[in-house]
């Protein structure tokens, strides 16, 4: 967990550097040179102070050393004594010319240079100054955002080394969850994550995945348990009548009769399970073909094959030729057989089935299920009805979940229907 730590806060202060070093370019260098359209207009309001004084004016009024200023009165000129440091020319008349009348900016001799000159009459007036301000002004602004940056830059590094440290707790302790995922010992409780965030979420998924898990592995071992009952009862019987053979307890004939039942009733589960098995494979493959299956047909055929093993009980189909059902032949028989051959088991004298609104309706006039049954009634090898054990439920289940469709049981006052319907995708 220290190299989580390590590289977490690693991460979380490489961008806050990142950070601080994208806002201080923005703001040290380019808020600087978006502010230069201010501070020129600054710089011309003070250009424009010596050009409001008269001549007179002038010796007796204090200007900014920085500002130099150049009057001319039809042939005779005054100028200020800064003016020839500030800007050296040989030639005043040829100097005025070159520069319009109002506000502007001009470099000379690789120097930046900023002027108001006011023209009326036989009066020049010209106000003359570097570019010096500006540099000046760019640079205190950088003095005064410098420590400012810094400052924030330490509370928000203060700020993700706290949540930092927050968060790799709560990612330890996800960490430890899943380490500990099937110990049961251990203290899963969720509770001590307060804060209702992504990872409060995630540490409920992990409890959710942990508790599925955990149902899982029961309901595998109860099955494989379930699974070792249902074939260790034929395989004793085969057993039993072989031993009775060889003792001679028993004609060969009759034996071999009722170990052959043993025997295909053991093939009939083994296939079952392949079946089972296959559906977990074929429910995976994107590439599985499907058509419109004519279900009247294959039901048909079906009551004909199943009524004759209960002939106290009178099957009823009644269909919508406007019903069409998707799948594959295979698939529909598989889950048609697997039905009726559920309810001849637990009919009284009722068998009907339904076709009508998109639907499939296997109705029986059997006793109901109990509630909690119907809640696992179709997971594979579940103690069913009557103690039986079985994985014909769990095919049909899975078979129509192939194909897109779902099944739903409902008890009634006089018996109890299987719904098949087209799952609805959200």
């Amino acid at each position: 967990m220290k190299y989580i730590r390590s590289k977490l806060s690693r991460q979380l202060f490489a961008i806050t550097l990142l950070i601080f070093c994208v806002v201080f370019l923005c703001l040290g260098f380019f808020l600087p040179k978006a502010m230069q359209p201010f501070y020129e207009k600054n710089l011309y309001n003070y250009l424009a102070k010596p050009l409001s004084y008269t001549e007179e004016e002038l010796p007796s009024t204090s200007i900014d050393t920085e500002i130099a200023y150049l009057y001319r009165y039809d042939y005779r000129v005054v100028i200020s004594d800064n003016f020839s440091k500030l800007i050296p020319i040989n030639n005043v008349d040829e100097f005025l010319n070159n520069l319009e009348n109002g506000t502007g900016k001009f470099t000379y001799l690789g120097k930046g240079y900023y002027y108001y000159k006011m023209d009326y009459g036989q009066v020049t007036k010209v106000a003359l100054t570097d570019s010096s301000y500006i540099t000046r002004m760019q640079k205190e602004l950088r003095y005064i955002l410098l420590p400012i940056l810094i400052f924030t830059f330490i509370i928000v590094a203060l700020i993700l080394v706290g949540f930092s440290s927050i968060l790799v707790r709560k990612i330890t302790k996800l960490k430890n969850k899943i380490d500990h995922i099937d110990d049961d010992d251990f203290d899963h409780t969720v509770d001590d994550i307060k804060m209702d965030d992504e990872i409060k979420s995630l540490a409920v998924s992990i409890e959710d995945m942990r508790l599925s898990l955990k149902n899982q592995e029961e309901m595998r071992n109860q099955m494989y348990q379930n699974i070792s009952h249902d074939f260790k009862t034929p395989l004793a019987v085969i057993k039993s009548y072989i031993e009775a053979i060889e003792d001679k307890a028993i004609s060969e004939e009759e034996a071999l009769k009722v170990i052959k039942e043993e025997t295909d009733l053991l093939e009939r589960k083994v296939h079952s399970l392949l079946y089972l098995n296959k559906l977990d494979y074929i429910k995976n493959v994107e590439n599985l073909t499907f058509e419109e299956v004519d279900l009247e047909s294959l039901l048909e055929k079906a009551i004909a094959k199943f009524k004759f093993q209960r002939k106290d009980v009178s099957f009823i189909l009644e269909k919508d030729d406007k019903t069409k059902f998707i799948g594959t032949i295979d698939l529909w028989e598989s889950v048609i057989d697997n039905l009726l051959g559920n309810f001849i088991r637990y009919a009284k004298k009722e068998i009907k089935i339904t076709i009508k609104n998109h639907k499939l309706i296997f109705f029986n006039d059997g006793d109901n299920i109990d509630k909690d049954l119907l809640k696992v009634i179709f997971n594979p090898y579940r103690k069913g009805i009557k103690g039986e054990f079985g994985l014909g439920l769990s095919i049909i289940q899975k078979s129509l979940q192939v194909m897109g469709y779902t099944i739903q049981i409902k008890n009634h006052k006089n018996g109890v229907s299987f719904t098949i319907s087209k799952e609805v995708r959200k």
